[in-house]
């Protein structure tokens, strides 16, 4: 029987949802596609589990999923491996757009959605190896690369396997008694936010499964114990599909509960935020943003002040919980707007929130245009996390921009906030904020020479307009060009 092992590697450093690491659905459901065709799938996700290299040897093929953060550990794995004699497969957004640098490291690479690329390239690999009609392939012929066309979206997201679990290594993480099992629902984003990859990796087009196939895959986890997290981009992306699937869950009487990610247009529609609670609903995830109109018309994100107030107003009042996320760093912030993102989300009472610093992933437009006007910091990959700033803001130096999320925190999770917390008693809001609090410092003491170098940049360039920083100080910012660790 042949073997093929899926590899996602770590996470270069600490963030917010770290305790909570859940795997990508990717590898796992391509895992069990390849065991319903008899091969012997595994998967090691890093942060569940360790990688033992050596334990790879006999494998036939790895498959490495990446993203921008993780890439420069993908690329170490991908080396690694190569000197042993393996094979080595690598797909995922930051390869989707950058299949060149991908192909330094690893044998091919697939572009896009990896399932039915995959299937086709193992029908090559098994029939005689001639990968020219493999689509969204791209590899070596000679001293050129070859990128063949990319596959059309899958439209038929049923015809997918449901992932099996069983193949990750280690298992799903248990805390606090409960497991969090992913769930995918829908594909793709009618949105198109300047600083997203995610319409760059799954498009536009917005295409979900039928309700029927999920409640059959819902219904395998079924229990007190478990917790689902729908990883939909936006859950509620087409209302009337998100009642009917809501409705479906509420006549199935599921056990378990769930949080999901929407946007603050959810309000507009509050028949379906009362099936939200009633189907089970526990938290929100809001890509808030911030509370700058400019920085949100700039963003081309759709949405104004005044509806993320309702949408806070309305999920209250149907007592579902808020994870809001604000970005600092848009062209329009200036240290103003950052102590206004501050101050809202403290008034507005959100269960939890996060904030973090704007990052160019690269296929996004923001990306681009950071290239174009030569801001960018350097590319080292793994800082590309949105907890590290990585580009030249506009009305903020980098040494600020990088306080205002580190001063954000502070405020958002002190000692005092987090009392008055416990006197509301929401002790969900009050668990989080300590454990907010300790990942805060945390984050402080392993990123120490970087917080150090970037304080030693802010006093040098006091006589500098904001903003403009020299070539020395954008290398000491960039560090090496590939990195296998963070921080």
């Amino acid at each position: 029987m042949r073997r093929i092992v899926f590899v996602e590697p770590k996470s270069p450093n600490l963030h917010i949802f770290s305790r909570f690491a859940l795997p990508r659905l990717g590898s796992i459901i391509l895992a069990t596609m390849m065991r319903e065709r008899g091969w012997e799938a595994s998967v090691v996700a890093e942060d569940l589990a360790f990688l033992d290299l050596d334990r790879l040897r006999s494998v036939d093929l790895v498959g490495i999923s990446t993203i921008t953060s993780t890439a420069p550990r993908a690329y170490a794995i991908a080396d690694s491996l190569r000197e042993r004699n393996l094979t080595v497969i690598i797909g995922g957004p930051h390869v989707t757009e950058l299949p060149d640098e991908a192909l330094e490291h690893a044998d091919f690479v697939i572009r896009g959605e990896g399932e039915e690329p995959l299937m086709r390239f193992i029908d090559a690999w098994e029939r005689g190896r001639d990968f020219s009609q493999v689509p969204s392939l791209s590899y070596r012929r000679g001293a050129s690369a070859v990128h063949n066309p990319l596959a059309p979206a899958i439209t038929h997201l049923d015809a997918l396997p449901y992932p099996d679990f069983a193949l990750l290594e280690g298992g799903l993480r248990t805390v606090a008694g409960m497991r969090t099992i992913p769930v995918q629902t829908s594909r793709g984003c009618p949105f198109d936010c300047s600083f997203c990859s995610v319409t760059g990796m799954f498009g536009r087009a917005y295409r979900h499964r039928s309700t029927a196939n999920i409640i059959e895959d819902l219904a395998r986890y079924d229990e007190p114990g478990n917790f689902i997290f729908f990883y939909d981009d936006n859950f509620t992306a087409s209302p009337a599909r998100a009642k009917e699937l809501l409705r479906a869950m509420i006549d199935r009487g599921f056990a378990f509960r769930w949080s999901t990610q929407v946007r603050a247009d959810v309000a507009r529609d509050e028949e379906l935020v009362a099936l939200m609670r009633q189907a089970g609903c526990h938290t929100v995830f809001i890509g808030f943003e911030s509370v700058n109109p400019e920085s949100l018309a700039g963003m081309n994100k759709r949405q104004s002040v005044d509806d993320i107030g309702e949408a806070i107003r309305v999920l209250r009042r149907h007592r579902i919980n808020i994870h809001g996320m604000f970005v600092h760093g848009f062209d329009e912030d200036d240290w103003s707007a950052v102590e206004r993102s501050v101050r809202f989300a403290r008034r507005a009472r959100l269960t939890s929130c996060q904030f973090l610093i704007l990052t160019p992933l690269p296929g996004t437009r923001f990306y681009r245009e950071m290239i174009d006007s030569r801001r960018l910091l350097g590319r080292d990959w793994s800082l590309y996390d949105s907890h590290h700033v990585v580009f030249a803001p506009k009305r903020m130096s980098a040494p600020e921009l990088q306080w205002a999320q580190i001063y954000s925190h502070k405020r958002i999770y002190s000692a005092g906030a987090t009392v008055g917390r416990l006197l509301r008693g929401n002790l969900v809001s009050v668990v989080l904020s300590i454990y907010a609090r300790r990942l805060n410092r945390a984050w402080q003491r392993r990123n120490q020479s970087y917080l150090t170098a970037v304080g030693l940049i802010a006093s040098s360039l006091r006589e500098l307009r904001r903003g403009n920083l020299s070539e020395r100080i954008r290398r000491r910012l960039a560090g090496p060009e590939v990195s296998s660790t963070g921080g």
